[in-house]
């Protein structure tokens, strides 16, 4: 059979920019490049030698194993020996190049060598960038001969399951469907046959002939989950051909075929990206990361075109011509514009490849308008196996911190673009947060959990309030602020999905209004809890406090904002202290959030009293006694100075008179007011200097009468907006004035 040429076009910068590279085209013809002869006279002789020994090896290497006639054993064979390390050794370091699959893919499949050798050799078909469709081609007819043994036949399937993501173009592979399926009658080849065509199928490859191969297949092997996953794909595509029932979702349709392969790919990888910034651009850049699971797709681009592109230039205006055809599929890897996107959305189908659908705002696009189980269905598996092979801290020795971040900040970008959660990651997060030492990719695992739809509570709490909890508690006060940030996220997340689905046609999940309310009521009582106790925990400090007010700011206008019928009061725990708190930020937090939840506990018992408007719920009278029990300590700290005696909550600031007498504290009942307030004391000062600039001794006695008022709106004036809406919705003297005062404005 003979060889045919590289498939690098002409045009095609080289792959990998690096002085080592094997230029096999020269070789072919007998002779070096210029470059190279260049090279040999440079003044760094040493370097130039020991590369050109590198090429020479390899070219060496596989010219003997091309002319490899007859089956030739490894014992006492020191020649075969020596090519086969520099094949080895080539392809651990830099990997091979393209021309030279086709001849060792020959060699292995052609059965002329021994078992052990086919083996070490298909260890070392590692690429440097990508591999040549025609030479996977050519490898599979060997398929057809039997000349190699079923244990070469079976390792050489893995290989491609593993290198499926660096071939090139997939169109030849494709139409070696029907070939590749004729084996699954192979028991032992059967999983590995499924997985291959899982990657493969297309619309057009599920025929009634072959439903009803797998429908034997499954009824004389059993319940096999590599049948499933066909079954369910062919379902998915024709759901008026399987009509059997499937079992839901499984965790792992496959088993991790990538062999010996995946450590070496990512040290070539790595190696080759430190080598120039030409490798580190291109390596596996031209290869679309498609398939389910692959972890090496941090790029996840869309590739060229799968047509041959040596022809380029011959078929481009049928391309053109046949581009809004209704006849055909429209190829992923020509959509470029949003229009494109809307002429085509009806004959558009998605790659096996399922990577680069993350990066892509046009195919998330597509995934918003056309509810393609297909597409979710492949996402979710390769995702899945993604997630579960390269977590960092799941996987021993596993170094690749940097791309794992990497591939958690796409998956949350894609997640942001869809404002929904992948059922992949959820499962993720439940599996390995138990595991998680809080550290490892902390910003990219808590940006995810805010993604994780509304689910029964019980599993939310098992599997991500109680290990975020027991990290919560042990961790610095930095970890517990990202924590509370993250679950402000999640809340705001299933509160905007409680928007969505006012019109249920739109909505992806199953979860009513009932529920709904029921999962935010306990997520909220979740943070109460453990804001309680991190405030005790790090001294009420105003850092934690301002995550926590920020918390309640979404909380509080859960009615009327979010069309939740549900308002939560804060616990005493996290009230008090932001009443009580030193900093004037996290007080005037407080006073806005109280407004807001008097605007809406307003709201709700206007529409409870009106007859014209039904409400499915009631705020409990526990709401409004909460509410109205924090507003006495308010008013009574802040404005009337007699805290101590109408606060009657039973965790509140109420004190017995001769307990305070032993406190010694002068004015103790004014300590709390804007004037005397800690947090208020400073603008008190500001205030004092500019009405009495010349008095030293800042006497806040004088802040009263007329004064007060004056105080009062330099507090304003100051960007205290919390505080204004609060006194003036809860203080009648200042709200009839307010009112007064705007009528005369209107006049």
């Amino acid at each position: 059979m003979q060889r045919r040429q590289g498939s690098r076009t002409p045009k095609q910068p080289r792959l990998v920019g690096h002085k080592s590279q094997t230029d096999l085209s020269a070789w072919r013809k007998g002779g070096r490049t210029d470059s190279e002869k260049s090279l040999q006279n440079h003044q760094s002789a040493n370097n130039d030698q020991k590369h050109d020994s590198q090429e020479g090896s390899l070219e060496q290497a596989l010219s003997y194993l091309e002319k490899v006639q007859d089956r030739v054993a490894l014992k006492k064979n020191h020649v075969l020996q020596k090519h086969l390390d520099a094949v080895e050794s080539t392809a651990l370091k830099q990997g091979l190049p393209p021309e030279g699959f086709e001849i060792l893919l020959n060699v292995v499949l052609s059965g002329k060598l021994a078992d052990t050798v086919n083996t070490r050799l298909l260890k070392s078909l590692i690429p440097a960038s990508v591999i040549p469709e025609s030479s996977v081609v050519t490898a599979v007819s060997w398929l057809c001969v039997g000349k190699c043994s079923g244990n070469i036949q079976l390792f050489f399937l893995k290989w491609l399951i593993t290198m499926f993501d660096f071939i090139d173009h997939k169109e030849q592979l494709n139409a070696l469907y029907g070939f590749f399926f004729s084996f699954l009658q192979d028991e032992k080849m059967c999983p590995y046959i499924c997985h291959l065509l899982y990657l493969l199928t297309r619309k057009e490859n599920v025929k009634p002939f072959r439903i009803r191969r797998l429908l034997d297949l499954q009824a004389k092997m059993g319940m096999q989950s590599h049948l499933q996953a066909l079954l369910s794909l062919y379902k998915l595509f024709c759901p008026e051909q399987v009509t059997i029932t499937l079992p839901g979702k499984m965790k792992t349709y496959f088993k991790n075929s990538e062999g010996p392969w995946k450590a070496a790919i990512t040290a070539v990888r790595q190696r080759n990206r430190g080598a120039s910034p030409l490798s580190q651009a291109v390596f596996l850049g031209t290869s679309q990361p498609q398939s389910r699971k692959r972890k090496w797709n941090s790029q996840l681009v869309i590739p060229a075109s799968s047509t041959n592109t040596n022809n380029l230039g011959e078929v481009g205006e049928k391309n053109h011509v046949d581009l809004y055809s209704t006849n055909t599929a429209f190829p992923v890897e020509q959509l470029q514009t949003f229009p494109q996107l809307l002429q085509n959305i009806h004959r558009l189908q998605f790659p096996s490849q399922m990577g680069s659908v993350l990066t892509n705002p046009l195919l998330l696009h597509y995934m918003n308008c056309v509810k393609d189980e297909s597409v979710y269905l492949r996402l979710y598996y390769w995702m899945g196996q993604v997630l579960q092979e390269e977590c960092t801290w799941c996987v021993v020795d596993n170094p690749n911190e940097e791309e794992f971040k990497s591939f958690l900040e796409t998956v949350y970008k894609a997640e942001c673009f869809l404002q929904e959660g992948f059922s992949a990651c959820e499962e993720f997060l439940y599996k390995t947060l138990p595991l998680w030492d809080g550290v490892c990719c902390r910003s990219e695992i808590l940006r995810l959990v805010s993604w994780i739809p509304p689910r029964s509570f019980s599993d939310i709490k098992s599997y991500l309030c109680d290990p975020l909890a027991q990290l919560f508690f042990t961790s610095s006060i930095y970890f517990k602020c990202s924590v509370l940030e993250s679950l402000k996220e999640l809340l705001q997340n299933w509160l905007n999905c409680n928007v969505i689905q006012v019109d249920s046609e739109f909505s992806s999940l199953n979860t009513t209004l009932s529920e709904l309310v029921n999962v935010v009521a306990e997520l909220v009582h979740f943070v109460g809890r453990i804001s309680t106790v991190a405030l005790r925990l790090e001294n009420n400090s105003t850092f934690l406090m301002y995550f926590i007010m920020d918390f309640y700011g979404t909380v509080c206008d859960m009615y009327l904002k979010y069309n939740l019928p549900l308002l939560i009061m804060p616990p005493a725990g996290v009230f008090y202290p932001a009443l009580l708190s030193m900093d004037s930020v996290n007080l005037n937090q407080l006073c806005h959030i109280m407004y807001r939840y008097r605007a809406n506990l307003v709201a709700a018992k206007e529409n409870e009293l009106s007859k014209e408007k039904v409400l499915q719920f009631k705020f409990s009278n526990q709401t409004y006694k909460e509410y109205n029990q924090y507003i006495i300590a308010m008013v009574g700290c802040l404005w009337t100075s007699n805290a101590f005696q109408k606060d009657i909550h039973p965790q509140g600031l109420c004190m017995d008179d001769k307990l305070l007498c032993k406190t010694a504290v002068k004015e103790l009942k004014t300590s709390f007011n804007i004037v005397y307030h800690p947090a208020m004391m400073g603008y008190s000062i500001q205030f004092l200097q500019q009405i009495c600039p010349d008095d030293k001794t800042f006497n806040f006695k004088l802040i009263k009468g007329r004064k007060w008022d004056w105080y009062l709106e330099y507090l304003y004036s100051q960007g205290l907006k919390g505080l204004k809406v609060f006194i003036e919705s809860s203080i009648s003297r200042v709200s009839q004035a307010s009112r007064s005062k705007a009528g005369n404005v209107e006049m």
